[in-house]
């Protein structure tokens, strides 16, 4: 089953090693600032944060966490964007497949997972939630927005999605240890079938106690909180 799940991380960035300069082009202007907020806001640390950019691109969002004067580090399985975000954002950043992560223990303050981790087929997500639980500080937030479904996954083109609806993404999340704290939909403004990308934030427990007292109470779908996200 590894070598199967190996097989579709390596077809997906594939597409992107070779689309990297067209997706940058593509996405550099797109406003995030929302997402950005989202997280910031939801870090009870003291400031500067330390943060991870899971699936970094070519580094549009270390170079805005950095200019926000936070520490950022970013991530990406495409050698080709990791390279760009390092020249770009001035950055350090990792070149790690998610299907093998090895990240530093209690480290990060959040980790923004924007359009990333929808990536990852849903029999890998739990190891990879594992990974991103462990290199959180306790009491640090993960951020994460996806394209939404019925949880279904499969080929579109040359990558790979899971697409799931939120009561399944929070089954993920709560059985890896995750507090929620929120989620929205985007766009604003319409009706929920035009609103295709699901953001949500959730929180390493501080402590066993928080986790049993308020991971075992998971929010309801009609508590979702309507803000905004974009895709990339």
């Amino acid at each position: 089953m590894s070598d199967d799940l190996d097989s579709i991380s390596r077809r997906t960035l594939a597409h992107y090693e070779r689309n990297a300069q067209g997706f940058f082009a593509g996405t550099i202007d797109h406003d995030v600032s929302q997402n950005v907020t989202a997280l910031l806001d939801a870090i009870e640390a003291p400031a500067p944060f330390t943060l991870l950019d899971l699936g970094c691109g070519p580094g549009r969002d270390l170079k805005t966490f950095t200019g926000l004067g936070h520490r950022a580090i970013g991530l990406d399985g495409a050698a080709e964007f990791a390279a760009m975000a390092r020249a770009y954002s001035g950055c350090e950043v990792w070149h790690q497949d998610f299907l093998h992560l090895d990240l530093p223990p209690a480290l990060f303050d959040g980790v923004f997972a924007n359009a990333s981790l929808f990536h990852v087929p849903s029999a890998a997500l739990p190891g990879v939630l594992a990974a991103l639980y462990g290199t959180l500080k306790h009491g640090g937030v993960l951020f994460s927005s996806n394209p939404r479904g019925h949880n279904e996954e499969g080929w579109n083109g040359a990558r790979y999605g899971s697409y799931h609806d939120y009561p399944a993404w929070e089954r993920y999340l709560v059985a890896a240890g995750f507090v929620p704290l929120h989620h929205y939909y985007r766009p604003p403004g319409v009706p929920r079938e035009q609103q295709p990308w699901l953001a949500s934030l959730w929180r390493k427990p501080r402590n066993v106690i928080q986790r049993t007292e308020l991971g075992a109470n998971p929010v309801q779908d009609g508590a979702s909180i309507p803000t905004e996200e974009d895709s990339s």
